[in-house]
This record gives C-alpha cells, sequence and structure tokens, in this order.
C-alpha cells in the first residue's frame, strides 16, 4: 500500500466545516483488523450534518466522513475475510466517530463488514446504501407483523427521498399497493416509475388528524418524516397494522393519540440500522440482491466525486436531492 486520498474535514471556531482532498500515509487510517480498498461511498442525511457542521455526531477533528462503503478487501486479520471479497458497509459509528468511506483506503472492524451478494456491484451497493438497506429493514419488520400484499395498500413518505425511493421500488416488486407521499408534486412520474401506485402531495397529511381516529386505509407504513405526518397516517391504519418507522426528517417529535394502538391494535415499528446485528444484515442484503428491481435503482443515482460533497451536503439537508447519490472515491 501507497497512501490514500481522502477528504479531510476540520471544523472551525464557529463551528462550520470544511473540506479539502488530501494525500495521507497509510499510517494515518485508523485501528482494524480489515483494510478495504473502497470503490465507491454515497451521501446521507447524516453524511449532511456531518460536513456542514458535524451534527455533534464527529468527536474528534481532523475527519473523514461517509457512513457507507463499498469495495474490495485488500488485507484481512480477519478469519471471515480474505483479499479480494467484494463487502459493504453501513453504519456502525463509521463516518462520525471512526473514520469513514470519503476516502480510496478504509481500515474498520472485520465484523462491520458483509459480504456483497453477487448481483450487486459495489456502485450499485452504494446506490442502495444505508438508504437502502434501511428500506429493506422496514420492510422486513411489516412482513414478520405479517403484512402482505393482499393486505393492503402501503404508504411510504418522505417516498422522492434515499430511503422512500428504494422502499417504493422494493415494495411494488413484492406485489404491494403503494401510495408514496412527497412534498415535490414534480418528482410524481418518478415514483410512479419506481411502481408508485398512486402520488399523495405531502399537503394532503401535514395537518394534525382532527380526531384520533380517521377512516381506514393503510394496511402498513415506512415512515421517513415522523412528526404530524406519522402521527395522521397512524390514524389512518387499518387494524392491525403496522408503521416502520426509520427517520424524522420533521423532527422527534409524534403528537398522536394512543386510541389507534387500543382500539385498532396497531403497532409502531423502530428500525435501528446503525448497530442491527451482523445477522439480520446480511438478510437484509441477500433480499435487497433479490427483491429490489436493480433497473429500477439506477433510475435514482446522481453521480459525484469527493470533491462535490461539501456542494451537495446543503442540499440533502435541505430535502432537494432525489434518490440517491452515488460517490466514486477516486475522481
Amino acid at each position: 500500500m501507497t497512501g490514500f486520498r481522502a477528504l479531510v474535514l476540520t471544523q472551525g471556531a464557529d463551528r462550520k466545516v470544511s473540506g479539502a482532498i488530501e494525500s495521507l500515509p497509510d499510517e494515518r487510517l485508523p485501528a482494524g483488523d480489515v483494510t478495504v480498498s473502497v470503490e465507491f461511498s454515497t451521501l446521507n442525511y447524516k453524511d449532511g450534518l456531518v460536513l456542514t457542521t458535524g451534527g455533534g455526531l464527529v468527536k474528534t477533528w481532523p475527519h473523514v466522513g461517509g457512513i457507507d462503503f463499498a469495495g474490495t478487501v485488500e488485507q484481512s486479520n480477519h478469519a471471515g475475510f480474505r483479499p479480494g471479497d467484494r463487502v459493504v458497509l453501513n453504519g456502525w459509528r463509521v463516518g462520525e466517530l471512526h473514520w469513514g468511506g470519503y476516502a480510496t483506503r478504509a481500515r474498520v472492524k472485520g465484523d462491520w463488514l458483509v459480504k456483497l451478494p453477487a448481483a450487486i456491484s459495489t456502485r450499485r451497493a452504494m446506490a442502495i446504501g444505508t438508504a437502502g438497506y434501511t428500506s429493506m429493514l422496514c420492510v422486513m419488520a411489516l412482513e414478520k407483523h405479517g403484512i402482505t400484499p393482499g393486505s393492503g395498500e402501503v404508504l411510504v413518505t418522505g417516498a422522492a427521498g434515499g430511503v422512500g425511493s428504494v422502499a417504493v421500488a422494493i415494495l411494488a416488486k413484492l406485489g404491494f399497493t403503494v401510495a408514496a407521499a412527497t412534498g415535490r408534486p414534480a418528482e410524481a412520474g418518478y415514483l410512479k416509475a419506481l411502481g408508485a401506485t398512486s402520488v399523495i402531495d405531502r399537503k394532503e397529511i401535514v395537518e394534525a388528524p382532527d380526531r384520533p381516529l380517521l377512516g381506514e386505509r393503510f394496511a402498513g407504513i415506512v415512515d421517513t418524516v415522523a412528526g404530524v405526518m406519522l402521527a395522521r397516517a397512524v390514524s389512518q391504519l387499518r387494524y392491525g397494522g403496522a408503521a416502520a418507522v426509520c427517520g424524522l426528517a420533521s423532527g422527534p417529535s409524534f403528537p398522536a393519540s394512543i386510541l389507534p394502538f387500543i382500539l385498532r391494535g396497531v403497532s409502531i415499528i423502530g428500525i435501528d440500522s446503525v448497530m442491527m446485528p451482523k445477522g439480520p444484515r446480511e438478510e437484509a442484503w441477500r433480499r435487497l440482491a433479490s427483491d429490489l428491481p436493480l433497473d429500477r435503482l439506477d433510475s435514482t443515482i446522481s453521480d459525484a466525486g469527493l470533491g462535490d460533497l461539501t456542494r451537495l451536503a446543503p442540499e440533502i439537508l435541505k430535502g432537494a436531492i432525489r434518490g440517491r447519490v452515488v460517490v466514486d472515491v477516486n475522481k
């Protein structure tokens, strides 16, 4: 190994973060038992926080962000991996407490890695990223709850974003009737191409319900928004329905009534992707290889290089990025 390139972030006295692409010696790599030649990373909401203010997520500067990466194992002292293995990493506080994927090389604990299914390239793995992996966890949770395509309509909130886009595509391929809610009505064509049956303008569901129970409509929900939108959607769940909740784009509050839970027997299922044990991670990636239409996934991709990230970070925080950004770390 002969060093690596990375987007190195520093935080000023005003808490603003700046970044510069630097060439670093291998000695700067953090501790770990597997070294990966990174090919692609991606841009998530959490990455946007790290790239702009640190978001309270980073404790030590300078820092290399990127909570996701995919590439090929170069060196391994872990029994589960050997040079040449294609791997993906999501979460484990990588890109926050541990240097992440915005570099051409990463060193991590092998227990954090998952071998990529043969059907998924490293580029497509980052089109999926934490967003798509989280989407799959949400779908798996709804299935475990007993929700099937015959159960009725499934609502996806924040549908034009990363998690929402992949959730729409997965659910549609599995045969679900998908209602996609978005604050960007112009994306209706994009969402229907992913498989949405109907598109709901966010304006229709951003008001708190005027009574604790509204008419039963949805069998399930994949929610990335929380807040009033989730409260209203829960009030419209069918008897025995469930919401898989994985985001808080509108904040952490949930101004809802207890009545849907005790009168309709509905459930809220929290989805954490960061510290998920390895077994469910591997199952999620196996399911992504079979249940995500990869050709539709390609339509969600915007390509970028390391030098584009500081420009794109504010955009993802504003909800202005459609689909998935794939970062070629060698550009």
